[in-house]
């Protein structure tokens, strides 16, 4: 036998003497000692296998062992022995709850001390450690300590009184290397108690008292116990003088295990070894399952999860426990309501199997606003695998995916059915693999044939009506489209180079060598998976270190459309599939004026990329009017399937976050969808979610470019300062413009309602809107001015900013009965005054595409794209030297004269 196998440990529990000298016995292994509950102090008078339970409350005589069960119990000794055996322990507790033990360690602090805990740590830790930081004095600082070189600025060797530590983490299993902070630790604050909360492993796969913890607990009623038939809590630890204080503290605040919870405990541990063989087995199983099935999966088994060499250093299994997300709350809730063996409960280490959704049960008492800025999706499924028949358990799961609509069965290539995963949308999924197939057994198109054609995309700017800024904050923003476009083409080029053209930006162009590229950064994003909430900080710091001149970086604008685009034609890249060829966009929309010129390129950028690796493809041609069928045009209107809308949407939201950092979602939205519609950001308690306002009727407004530019991410940060300085102000203002926004959405939706009464109510919440926003500081001179003018005699118009304000546009609502000779005035006034005015009107369609069917124009596959000044080869004339030389004023009436466009 192996000797220094982490699960042999030298125990008091006495073994045999040798048989003979030459053949001494080992000590022995963890389901052994598990197994056999002995206590040489403490031998049964009679003799009994099982321990008693002395259900008592005192006990008579003087000066005895025990006088009184809330300071000493034999049935409560017998445990804590037991306990202490088995997790390398020289002391043990048994307490009357996970939380109770928790709390008995923290009574340890005082007020100034300061406590580095983990940001991923369970519900019930996060709140009594935030009612220690506003009640008890001491300072909390959560961090990731997934990465232990975070922690070291948050030691303080006065201060430091305790590190509080989780690993694997509950939800989302990260990996802690709890030797190396624990090294770390007691180098820079020798003082500093090092706690671990070893709940998820047990002490059959984790002793963290061996890795340099000085205490460790557990939530009995988890794996030790095994059944959720008790609810107890243990302490762990060596050092006689951290015992003595929590001694202390039990015996003061009562909160000791009673005896017969002490003898259920005790019966469950015998079983654990075993029963966590075969819990670790099935939760293997499982991940393999949902991992095939092109799920994130958060589970250290894994291959490819993060930090398992660490856990692999540290553990002896990789736990029952293990989550996964859909990419749609609504998704993941009808998956656990489809369960029938999976229980929906919280907790976790029965033998019995559990489902729950962690942001509406265990950590729901972590505010939305924290659980996002920690990461936890709020579609995020936790399975606690029990020990039922694994062949069981995959096939109730399997069902309760096929049932919600996450998983659908399709034929292979082999001509055999499988299980493959499903667009998350609304009404019916539809399912990638399905769809691509569909589309390319009528079409015949192939990566090779989108990469050699010319893609024309488009997407219209927008305008926020009502909420602006306060929809950072979970507030309601309404919002429309407007019939100022932004434009992008792609070009094949065919010479190992990707360019760039952005010719609003002072005509910037830049090309790069595909394989010089940093692509040893990417993680890429497999085809059918969803990009990670948070953006892969190291492509992005590697493409603006690695790919971008010093006098890229020296233009902020022409940088983040690079990094943005950079980023999503990288990590898109599957299969070997690196496409050269060239994307210009420009618009006629005003650039950087708050009218979503930034989304409205996202979106095109996405979506040209989106084509180029055929992560989307275009429905089949509908059918030709016939004697039989009478086909309905509807002017491409609609054409665009909702399913391949949201991947676009998904991908232009990743473009956002690059270029403005914490950005709402609605611009986005609006650009991919068009129309109108009321969007409220997840994660703040209200119901979350982008909603189409049907029957919007058409509206007119005058949009001015006050010409001054602002800072989007200085403004938003403006904000949320304020809100952080006076919560109660802010709070008090944004919860108006909720109110507002509310109203808004009722009259543009109310089909009762008269066009004179929609105007007239429009107008008063336009200038109620605005004077809540001027509390916030947001708004500028400029503004204030066009405003001025809007509202003077003769015109007596409603003015709001619009966007970030600080400058950028104001938007003016023009009634009907306004002149046509007013208007012209008014245009004609602010334009004398430095400003640009633009009329238009809102909620027309979102994203288009030019259709690549029967289009009257030759396919160009170009050897290389030209440049300005040089001719094209060949006959074909190429839209991007067009598209370039085209005026602003021309541009949208020559797209549209180059055939078909499908729009969403």
């Amino acid at each position: 036998m192996d000797s220094t196998n982490p699960k042999i440990f030298a125990q008091d529990l006495p073994t045999p003497e040798p048989e003979t000298p030459c053949r001494p016995r080992q000590p022995y292994r963890f389901s052994t000692l598990c197994a056999t509950v002995e206590n040489p102090s403490q031998k049964d008078q009679y003799g009994s296998s099982s321990v008693p339970i002395y259900q008592t409350a005192t006990f008579k005589g003087v000066s005895g062992q025990y006088d009184y069960t809330r300071s000493g119990n034999p049935t409560r000794s017998h445990l804590e022995h037991h306990l202490a055996k088995i997790s390398s322990a020289a002391h043990a507790f048994a307490v009357s709850s996970g939380m109770a033990a928790l709390d008995t360690i923290l009574r340890m602090l005082k007020p100034g001390d300061e406590v580095i805990a983990g940001d991923d740590l369970y519900g019930g830790t996060n709140r009594i450690l935030a009612y220690l930081r506003t009640h008890g004095g001491v300072t909390v600082h959560h961090v990731d300590t997934t990465k232990p070189d975070t922690v070291l600025p948050y030691i303080n060797t006065e201060k430091t009184a305790m590190v509080l530590l989780e690993s694997p983490t509950n939800p989302l299993l990260k990996i802690v290397d709890l030797a190396r902070i624990a090294a770390d630790i007691k180098e820079r604050a020798p003082n500093a108690i090092i706690v671990v909360d070893n709940t998820m492993m047990s002490p059959y796969l984790q002793r963290p008292l061996e890795h340099g913890a000085d205490i460790v607990y557990d939530s009995a009623t988890k794996y030790l116990s095994g059944h959720h038939d008790l609810m107890a809590g243990v302490i762990t630890c060596n050092r006689d003088d951290l015992a003595k204080q929590m001694g202390f503290i039990i015996n003061a605040a009562g909160n000791a295990l009673t005896p017969f919870d002490c003898f259920l405990l005790l019966r469950g541990s015998k079983t654990l070894a075993i029963r966590m063989d075969r819990q670790q087995a099935t939760s293997m199983l499982v991940a393999q399952m949902l991992d095939r099935l092109g799920f994130k999966v958060h589970y250290p088994g894994l291959a490819g999860h993060p930090n398992r060499d660490v856990h692999e250093r540290i553990a002896d299994g990789y736990g029952a426990v293990l989550s996964f997300t859909t990419g749609d709350k609504a998704l993941s809730e009808r998956i656990v309501g489809a369960t029938r063996l999976w229980g929906i409960s919280v907790s976790f280490g029965c033998v019995n199997s559990l489902i729950s959704m962690p942001c509406v049960m265990s950590h729901a008492s972590i505010d939305p606003a924290t659980r996002a800025a920690r990461g936890l999706p709020e579609d995020l499924i936790r399975l606690c695998v029990g020990i039922e028949d694994p062949a069981d358990l995959l096939d109730d799961l399997e069902r309760a995916l096929l049932e919600a609509g996450a998983i659908t069965l399709t034929a292979g290539g082999d001509s055999h059915q499988r299980y493959v995963r499903t667009i998350p949308s609304e009404g019916t999924a539809i399912s990638r693999a399905v769809q691509k197939l569909a589309f390319n057994e009528s079409a015949g198109y192939t990566t090779e044939c989108n990469e050699n054609r010319e893609w024309f995309v488009s997407a219209p700017g927008k305008v926020i009506l009502f909420g602006e800024h306060a929809v950072v904050h979970g507030i309601t923003a309404v919002a429309a489209s407007v019939d100022l476009r932004c434009y992008g083409v792609t070009t094949p080029r065919h010479d190992g180079k990707v360019s760039v053209h952005f010719i609003d930006i002072d005509s910037f162009r830049q090309e790069w060598e595909v394989d010089d590229l940093p692509w040893d950064a990417v993680t890429p994003v497999r085809m059918g998976d969803f990009h990670p909430d948070a953006l892969d900080h190291k492509l992005v710091d590697a493409i603006t270190t690695r790919a971008l001149s010093p006098e890229v970086l020296a233009k902020p604008s022409a940088r983040q459309a690079c990094i943005a685009f950079l980023y999503m034609y990288m990590i898109m890249a599957h299969g070997g599939s690196r496409p050269s060829f060239n994307f210009s966009a420009r618009a006629t929309l005003p650039v950087g004026a708050g009218l979503g010129s930034s989304a409205s390129f996202s979106v095109c950028a996405a979506t040209a990329l989106l084509l180029l690796y055929s992560r989307i493809q275009l429905p089949a041609q509908p059918a030709p009017t016939t004697d039989g069928h009478v086909h309905v045009s509807h002017e491409g209107r609609r054409a665009i399937p909702p399913a391949l809308a949201e991947e676009v949407n998904r991908w232009a939201f990743v473009s956002e976050k690059i270029l403005h950092g914490n950005p709402s979602g609605v611009d986005n939205s609006v650009a991919v969808f068009g129309g109108a519609l009321s969007y409220t950001r997840s994660g703040f308690g209200r119901k979350s979610g982008m909603i189409p306002i049907h029957g919007f009727k058409s509206l007119k407004f005058l949009l001015t470019d006050s010409r001054v530019p602002r800072n989007t991410k200085q403004l938003v940060a403006g904000v949320a300062a304020l809100k952080e300085q006076e919560p109660e102000f802010v709070n008090g203002l944004l919860n108006a413009i909720q109110y507002i926004s509310d109203e808004a959405q009722r009259a543009l939706a109310d089909p009762q309602l008269s066009r004179q009464t929609l105007l007239s109510a429009l107008s008063a919440l336009i200038d109620e809107n605005h004077g809540y926003l001027v509390k916030l500081g947001v708004s500028h001179p400029s503004l204030e001015a066009i405003r001025s003018k809007t509202a003077s005699p003769p015109y007596a118009l409603s003015t709001k900013l619009t966007g970030a304000g600080g400058g950028g546009c104001a938007v003016t609502l023009v009634p009907d009965d306004l002149s046509e000779s007013s208007l012209r005035e008014l245009m004609t006034v602010l334009s004398n005054d430095g400003f640009i005015p633009y009329l238009t009107s809102v909620g027309g369609s979102g994203l288009g595409i030019l259709s690549p069917y029967n289009q009257p124009r030759p396919l160009a596959t170009p050897p290389e794209t030209p440049h300005k000044g040089e001719a094209s080869t060949g006959d074909v004339e190429l839209l991007c030297d067009t598209f370039a030389g085209k005026t602003t004023a021309d541009l949208s009436a020559w797209a549209d004269s180059l055939g078909r466009w499908l729009f969403v």
